[in-house]
């Protein structure tokens, strides 16, 4: 396995520090240690494009057809080198070295992949493998909008059987606020029914992004709709695990990113406790 000589960061979410075509480690705030990410979208495609996206040359489209022998293959080679050899002690900060999950994420829209439950079955046979932690996370992290396919829904259920989460993007409840932030005219009513469907195969935790545009948050049409949202999911008894709410990390690689900072500490500490007093848990990253 080809090996960076720079210690990996929050800041520094590349997928070739492996020199891997699917698999990268990162250090990920939210999970808080090592992050096995698993890369379907190598050719930098997905069918949104969020202004804050970090992946360069983003481009639209879906995943290619994915070398599932290659995939398992890089998977089982840097989990060996994670569990027996010297990565986390030349890789990793000290207090990042243990391993939190393994995460379909990656440059695109994961559930873009025609391959997407095989995927899942194949990470949960080399899981079984290994000597891994029991509570390793099996995470996805997906803007939800393929969730209506039948493929993504048996991978889902798949996932509830390895300890899963999904991490479904939802940085805006409106629909001038979605075109503006992901570059996507799905419906909320369709939102909604992907956001149902996903919460009842598999844990599911909202994450959403916040941060300023030409120095300006999230005005206040923008959250009491968020609000009045989650607050009609819970009355519905949609089974939320909570909100990931968090700020800008790392620098926009979009057109728009020079547009773009992060909001205040006062002011995503005060939207999160707005959240928490809905009823949900939320996990807080600035």
């Amino acid at each position: 396995m080809q090996r960076t000589s720079k210690l990996l960061n929050i800041v520094d979410h590349s997928r070739d520090n492996a020199g891997m075509t699917y698999i990268y480690p990162v250090v990920s705030r939210r999970a808080g240690g090592v992050s096995v990410g698993v890369n379907l979208n190598p050719n930098n495609a997905c069918n949104w494009r969020c202004i804050y996206c970090q992946v360069p040359e983003l481009k639209r489209g879906t995943a290619p057809v994915i070398d599932l022998i290659r995939l398992e293959t890089e998977l089982r080679t840097f989990l060996q080198e994670i569990l027996h050899g010297c990565f986390m002690q030349t890789q990793v900060p000290p207090d990042a070295r243990r391993i939190n999950d393994i995460a379909l994420s990656g440059n695109g829209e994961p559930t873009s992949a025609r391959e997407f439950e095989q995927v899942v079955k194949l990470i949960g046979q080399v899981k079984r493998d290994f000597d891994l932690p029991k509570d390793l996370k099996l995470v996805l992290i997906t803007n939800g909008s393929l969730i209506g396919q039948h493929g993504v829904q048996a991978g889902l259920c798949r996932m509830a059987d390895l300890n899963g989460e999904v991490w479904f993007k939802l940085d805006s409840v409106t629909q001038a606020g979605r075109q503006r932030i992901n570059n996507t005219g799905m419906s909320l009513r369709r939102m909604r029914k992907n956001l149902q469907l996903a919460a009842s195969l598999c844990p599911t935790w909202l994450q959403t992004c916040v941060f300023q545009i030409d120095g300006i948050p999230p005005v206040e049409t923008e959250t009491s709709a968020y609000l009045e949202f989650i607050g009609e999911l819970l009355r519905e008894k949609v089974p939320l695990q909570g909100v990931l709410l968090y700020g800008l990390a790392r620098t926009s690689m979009q057109q728009e990113a020079p547009r773009l900072t992060k909001v205040t500490q006062a002011w995503i500490e005060s939207f999160g406790a707005d959240i928490q007093t809905l009823g949900l848990t939320v996990k807080l990253n600035p």
